[in-house]
This record gives C-alpha cells, structure tokens and sequence, in this order.
C-alpha cells in the first residue's frame, strides 16, 4: 500500500510543509484509494475530485511562494454528510435532500478551508444522523473495513470507516447521542466530542439541537487535537456557541500523563450485559492507567441507568420540531405536485416518500410525546432526569479528573443483526448517552481487539465541561503505552482492503 495512505496527518502535514511531497500528490494517492475500495465499504456518499485537486494546488502554490501555513495544511479529510459544503450535495443520507446543494458552508467547512485543509468529500450516516450502525442511510450501508459483514458504527459510520480503510487520514463526524464515540470504538479509531458548544452547530443539519454536537476523527490522539483545534472556538451565528477560549488540546495529545489524575471509573456503566471481550480490554486498560501513574477509583452516577430512556424522548421530540421544515414547500424532494393534490397531500406524499424507516418511526414518537397531555409525562420527565444525569457528572467530577467506562457494551454487530429490533440497535448507545445529555466533554480511544471476535474495544473518556484537553491526556497517555507494548498502533494490526475487495 502506498505510504503516503498510511501516515498519519500531523507527519503528512509536516511533509506537505517542507515540500518532501505536495498536497497534491497526497490527495491525488487517497482519491485513488477511494475509486480502488469504496465500492465495497461505501464511506463516501459524494466524492469531490476535481474540487480537492483544486484546492491542493492552491495549497501547493501558498507554500511555493513562502506562506507560513498550518499543521493540516495540504492534508485530505472526509466530511460527514450532514454539515454544508457548497461544492458538494448535502443529502444527510436522506432521500428528501437527494441531490441538494446548500447555499452556504458551515461553521466547521469554513474553519476547515481556512486552514487549508483539503475536503475529498461527503460521508455516509444513518439518516439525519438516526442510528447506531450506518444501516439506515437512504444510500445503502457502510461496512467495518475490520470485517466487512460487520457495521462500522453509527451514525457517523462512514467518517469512521474513511480512516481505517485508509481514504482519508482525518474526518469529521457528529454526536448526538454517541454518533462519534461509538462509530471509533468499533473501527479502532479516535473519536472526539468536544464540550456542547465548543465547536459550532451552524450549518450543521439539526436532528435534536440541544445535544448536536461535530467533532474530529483520526487514526491518532495528536491528528484529533490538531483538527479539534482547526474546527474549535466561538461562532457569532451559533447561539450555543460557548465564547470562551478553546482548550490546550494539542499540548495535552503532545504531553500525555496521567500521574497524579484522579480517574473514576462508572459503577453504572459496565459489567452485566457488557461482552467479556470488551469487559476485559476495559479491566486491562483500567490497571494500565493506575501502572501509569493515576489514582483509579470507582464512581456511582445512579441516574445514568435512566439516560436511555430519556434520551429516546428528548432526542425525537426534537426530530419531530426539527423535520418539520421538510415539507416540500420549501426546498428538497416534492412528490405528487401535479395539480391534481391538494398542499397537505403533496406534503404527505413527500415525507411518506423521502423519510426512511427510522426517521418516521422517531417523528411519530416524538410528535406523541409532545402532545397535549402527554408531555409532562413524557418529555417533561425525561428533562427531569436529564437534570439528574448532568447533577451526577457534577458531583463526580468533584472525586475525580475524568470518568471512564467502555464506549460500548459490545464490538461491531452484524449488517441486519439489529434492523428489526430498535431497541437492541439504541442500546448501542448505552454508555455514550450520558454524556452527550450533559453536555460534557467525551471520547473514545482504542485500547485493543476482543478475545472472542478480533474486533476493536474503545475506551470511553469524561471530562467536565471545557476541560477537553484531559480527554487528550488520558488518550495520549493510553496510546504510547499501547504502541509499545503492541509494537504500533492499532489500525496497523488490520488486513488492509485491497483493490480486489475487502476481507470477509
């Protein structure tokens, strides 16, 4: 496999910097690898050639004429499909977006061309960003370049997929309730959720506003602290957006060291139901941290038992109010407008059309549970217990500097093991709802493959609110002392795809 597909950005960076290679020869070398593999993991939703050579020249021509430029700078990224790029469709992997061009870029696709970063394209998601496994895309799956009859996560499957299948060194996925964390754990990669409103929400298609949040992909914790601090800071237009100045997380991935941290580990999160594979890389990976120096001790957050719940009527009570715009008035998809309809016809014929499965299954329980007479039962308690859960992080980020639990309760499950069992697929999201309830800091770092199946474990890091350069700390510390004892790091122990096709 060409080198230049396996280095990591800050290294590719670098290189494109000191002109050992160009950026356009880098891109060019992962725009080959998606033409070569995609066709069998179905990452890239829309793949921008043209427009990334582009924008590597002009990379290329900035440091022929002695510009100072980033440490990304020249570097290739695959953007999720559900953040606006005015040179590509943003579809949210929806049949109702099919096709639609945004008349402006988002907060992150501004911070990200401002810093030179070359865009490939748009990855694929769970619809809207409604699901844990890349299965519900109108588009068709993406599958886990581990083993490829497996899911890469979800909703951001395809951002993940992208960097272990080696077409793009970094990517930008969203977290709603784990659509970051999860995805990573189960394709070995790093995964970042930034504090909610630490990175802005402008331009990022909304499924449920108060807890939307993008963040940075990459193979390693350094490549993720880079781009985090590319895409991080205040955004005028975003009124979540937190005007504060963004925390030192590219010294922390540089730093690593735990000694001295105080690290609780979740009582709730963990144990019954957990897979022994992924219980036991947590146990190893828990002793790890206290040989490297951290003070271990064990935290209860009782409320966290309920955040499933609650989130499952929060997250689509704020679907519901949040796809309404799509009503073919407006822009998108419009079906049945021949003049023999009536508005509200062509409105359900559209949305009946356009929306897939999932989408409509959490439109119907989120218009429910905000109806007349139910909504105090449902959505008012579920923001109750959503009260109880950020109470819980608080009084345990009083013990300790960073929580920790398994990002996940299993490894990658099989393509159509879940689809017709809802709940098992939102179960996927066990461990990671909490803290996009709270609005914390969080992130998953791999920490090796599970005994049973050979497929990857994350580590679920939590830090308080804008403290995200501990989550890099604890990363950083994690990874060195992995790659030593593994010899490399972890994505280095996958069967690479090939042009051929991927492994079974």
């Amino acid at each position: 496999m060409d080198q230049l597909l396996t280095t990591n950005a800050a290294q590719l960076g670098a290189a494109i910097g000191a002109g050992t290679t160009s950026s356009e020869e880098v891109t060019r070398a992962h725009l080959d690898r998606v033409e070569a593999v995609d066709d069998t993991v179905n990452a890239f939703l829309h793949v921008a050639g043209d427009e990334a050579i582009a924008q590597a020249r002009a990379v290329d021509a900035k440091i022929a004429a002695g510009e100072k430029l980033g440490p990304l700078a020249g570097v290739p990224l695959a953007l999720k499909d559900i953040l606006t790029w005015t040179k590509a469709p943003t579809t949210c992997a929806s049949r109702i977006l099919e096709g639609w061009i945004p008349p402006y870029d988002s907060g992150v696709t501004e911070r990200l061309l401002a810093a030179d970063i070359v865009i490939l394209g748009k990855t694929n998601l769970d619809e809207f960003a409604m699901g844990s496994s890349t299965e519900n895309s109108a588009y068709g799956p993406t599958r886990n370049p581990w083993a490829t009859d497996r899911i890469p996560g979800g909703s951001g499957g395809g951002s993940a997929a992208a960097l272990v299948a080696f077409e793009a060194p970094l990517s930008i996925g969203t977290d709603t309730g784990g659509s970051i964390r999860q995805p990573a754990s189960v394709t070995g990669t790093v995964g970042i959720k930034p504090t909610y409103g630490g990175v802005s929400r402008y331009g990022l298609v909304s499924l449920a506003s108060s807890l939307d949040q993008a963040g940075p992909c990459a193979r390693s914790v350094l490549d993720a602290a880079l781009l985090h601090e590319v895409i991080a800071g205040h955004d005028h237009r975003d009124s979540t957006s937190i005007d504060q100045a963004v925390p030192a997380v590219v010294d922390a991935a540089r730093n690593g060291d735990v000694s001295g941290m105080k690290i609780g580990v979740v009582r709730e999160l963990g144990g019954e139901g957990y897979n022994p594979g992924v219980q036991q890389r947590f146990d190893e990976a828990v002793a790890l941290l206290t040989r490297l120096g951290a003070e271990v001790v064990e935290v209860s957050c009782p409320n966290f038992d309920h955040a499933l719940a609650a989130y499952y009527l929060i997250q689509p009570s704020e679907t519901s109010s949040n796809l309404a715009k799509f009503d073919a008035m407006r822009f998108g998809l419009r079906i049945g407008d021949d003049g023999t309809h009536s508005a509200e016809k062509v409105m359900a014929m559209t949305r009946g059309a356009g929306f897939g499965r999932e989408v409509k299954r959490r439109i119907i329980l989120g218009t429910y549970a905000l109806s007349s007479g139910y909504y105090d039962a449902y959505y008012g308690t579920a923001q109750k217990i959503r009260t109880l859960i950020t109470a819980d992080f608080t009084a345990a980020f009083e013990q300790c500097d960073v929580l920790v639990s398994p990002t996940t309760p299993t490894t990658a499950f099989r393509i159509g093991e879940r689809v017709n069992d809802p709940v098992a697929m939102y179960k996927a999201d066990l461990c990671t709802i909490p803290s996009s309830m709270a609005g914390n800091a969080a992130a998953s770092f791999p920490i090796g493959l599970a005994p049973e199946d050979g497929l990857p474990v994350g580590l679920q890091v939590m830090a308080p609110p804008m403290a995200d350069d501990r989550l890099y700390r604890v990363g950083a510390a994690v990874e060195a002392a992995l790659a030593e004892q593994w010899g490399g790091p972890l994505w280095q122990q996958i069967t690479p795809l090939t042009t051929e096709g991927a492994q079974a």
